[in-house]
């Protein structure tokens, strides 16, 4: 094994190697000539080697320099464009056709997401969303269940909220450490993101952000203190929000209500 190819503790890589957990992925993701597809974080390429039985061609976004060299070895460049960048700081314009807004196939993601990275990653694509057909991740357990939380349960939280306003849910399914080298120490979750046709929408984007991160950062509090810097009680009864709740409690649309009363 090269020193390239071996995984990087500092780079949160864990290597995909069940062949019949990538057929499960594969076979979930479905794809199909003609779609534009963008693997995330592609590793050694046993996923991407999966996805090329179904299509000509895709993108792969690797951060690790010497895994990027490795698929341009392996792969030619009319079947795979290997991107050598950060994806938290990669645009999905530079892989999305010009004519999108004109009817062209948006965009498809896949990945195996390193771990140290997957939420800062959710929410960068989530600022791009207007650039994604659909998204299938492996990602941490615990990650998932937080992603597609529903209101009330202790997983419950920013990130449940953020994504709601945005994106439908749905979990596929387990994968347990061994399907993985190293092993990680955590289990992980396959989950499918697909756009709201058409999303939420708030009266400023920044208030609903800052009301959001205001309540989970004092969860413990009630709405009425946590939010104490943002809201004042004719916020919360223009809103119909009781303030003696605790932010688990509320609905995305009824942060939307509050956000907007406080505008």
């Amino acid at each position: 094994m090269t020193a390239a190819r071996r995984p990087r503790k500092r780079l949160g890589q864990h290597f995909l190697t069940d062949r019949a957990v990538v057929g499960r992925l594969v076979s979930a993701f479905a794809p199909a000539p003609g779609q534009r597809i963008v693997e995330i974080g592609p590793g050694r390429g046993a996923l991407t080697g999966a996805l090329l039985e179904c299509v000509a061609h895709l993108t792969v976004v690797e951060l690790d320099r010497g895994l990027a060299q490795l698929l341009q070895k392996r792969y030619p460049p009319h079947r795979v464009t290997v991107i050598h960048a950060d994806i938290l700081d990669f645009n999905l314009s530079d892989a999305a056709p010009a004519d999108v807004d004109a009817g062209a196939p948006r965009l498809r993601l896949i990945g195996n997401l390193p771990y140290n990275i997957s939420t800062p990653l959710i929410f960068h694509l989530l600022e791009q969303i207007e650039w994604i057909e659909d998204m299938q991740f492996m990602l941490q357990k615990e990650v998932a269940q937080r992603l597609c939380a529903a209101p009330g349960g202790r997983n419950y939280g920013r990130l449940s909220v953020m994504a709601a306003m945005q994106i439908h849910c749905a979990p596929l399914f387990e994968v347990p450490p061994q399907a993985f080298h190293p092993p990680p120490k955590v289990d992980s979750t396959a989950l499918r993101l697909a756009p709201k046709t058409p999303p939420l929408q708030a009266r400023d984007r920044r208030m609903f952000s800052a009301v959001v991160a205001a309540a989970f950062a004092q969860r413990r509090k009630t709405l009425r203190n946590a939010l104490a810097a943002l809201a004042g009680r004719e916020h919360f009864a223009r809103a119909g929000v009781d303030p003696a709740l605790r932010a688990e409690a509320l609905s995305v649309e009824q942060y939307i209500a509050l956000a907007d009363a406080v505008c």
